[in-house]
């Protein structure tokens, strides 16, 4: 059973873990008082403590997410009608979920150790990665219509794969975390332990690290703002990051402490949106760095991926509460 993902200390295990439910629980008794914003609305996935972890907008109109322990990729229409289909390798742990060039969707299997592939019909493809126990984590669009992964598994890898299913393996010098596509054409990815942010090319050569100012920060998802500078959050750090693609990184205190900020997208509104696992809460940050929070209505549902929707809306997954969950934006 994946009982844990996105851990809170800085060396994570191979299987790394968030707070349990009851911890969780407890902290939030501590925690500031704040109304739920009156804006969301949640949806109960079918299959119980599936543990919903990423949500990615379809080609089809609708939001597709992985369920970790389900062992399904779901699909949810802006209405809110759920429909799940199984994944064929058994105990597969699905993470993470990327609408491809080709017009499907791409995902990692961290314990199956392949990247999926599903079609808008249901359809799914598996692509074993090359040597066993390499756990692909993180997946995204990258330049020249390759989709690019982490592999978390002991190797210092990043992967890319081509919609036809070639894989290839780039080594780096230290461990991946999550990844994502820069605004030069290059390949910016985490470093949790390390404390780093680095910049690797297409022809898997590192170019860049820089360290992030806050000690043991474990920098966490990594993304391309608006303004054309990397955005990405420090999960023990409990602040969002900006970084220049000249390397110059200005930090932003979430305004609850010990709120573990996990993945952060652009959405419609021209902000970034994020969530915040233990805070149970949504997070809103502007390009000058002013953030707003949203108290998730269902208590220490752990909110895991945040994604902008074709609704002009936010979707987010709750990997505790077991629900699809939606915000509209201000």
């Amino acid at each position: 059973m994946l009982t844990s993902i996105k851990p809170m200390h800085p060396s994570p295990p191979k299987q790394p873990c968030i707070p349990p439910l009851a911890w969780l629980a407890a902290l939030l008794l501590t925690l500031p008082a704040q109304a739920p914003a009156q804006s969301i609305a949640e949806y109960d996935i079918p299959t119980k403590s599936s543990l919903p972890f990423s949500v990615t907008p379809g080609p089809d109109g609708a939001l597709w997410f992985t369920e970790a322990h389900g062992n399904k990729i779901g699909r949810i229409t802006t209405s809110g009608a759920i429909a799940e289909y199984p994944i064929p390798t058994p105990d597969s742990k699905p993470v993470w979920i990327v609408a491809g060039p080709d017009g499907a969707l791409w995902f990692t299997e961290t314990g199956g150790n392949k990247i999926g592939r599903i079609t808008t019909s249901g359809a799914i493809t598996e692509f074993p990665l090359p040597t066993p126990g390499r756990d692909p984590w993180d997946i995204v669009n990258g330049p020249g219509g390759a989709l690019w992964f982490t592999e978390h598994g002991g190797s210092l890898k990043i992967g890319s794969i081509t919609t036809a299913g070639k894989l290839t393996e780039y080594p780096v010098p230290l461990a991946p975390w999550d990844l994502g596509a820069g605004p030069d054409g290059a390949i910016w990815y985490t470093e949790w332990t390390s404390n780093k942010v680095a910049r690797m090319t297409t022809a898997g050569v590192v170019t860049n690290q820089y360290t992030v100012p806050t000690p043991s920060s474990a920098p966490n998802v990594i993304i391309t703002g608006p303004d054309l500078s990397l955005w990405f959050t420090e999960y023990a750090g409990d602040k969002i990051a900006r970084l220049t693609t000249a390397g110059v990184i200005t930090e932003y205190v979430v305004p609850t402490p010990n709120s573990q900020p996990g993945n952060i997208t652009v959405g419609p509104d021209g902000a970034l949106w994020f969530t915040e696992h233990a805070g149970n809460r949504i997070g809103r940050i502007t390009l000058a760095g002013a953030i707003t929070e949203y108290l998730v209505p269902t208590p220490a549902s752990a909110p895991m991926v945040v994604e902008s929707g074709p609704d002009g809306a936010l979707w987010f997954t709750e990997y505790y509460g077991n629900k699809i969950g939606r915000i509209t934006t201000p």
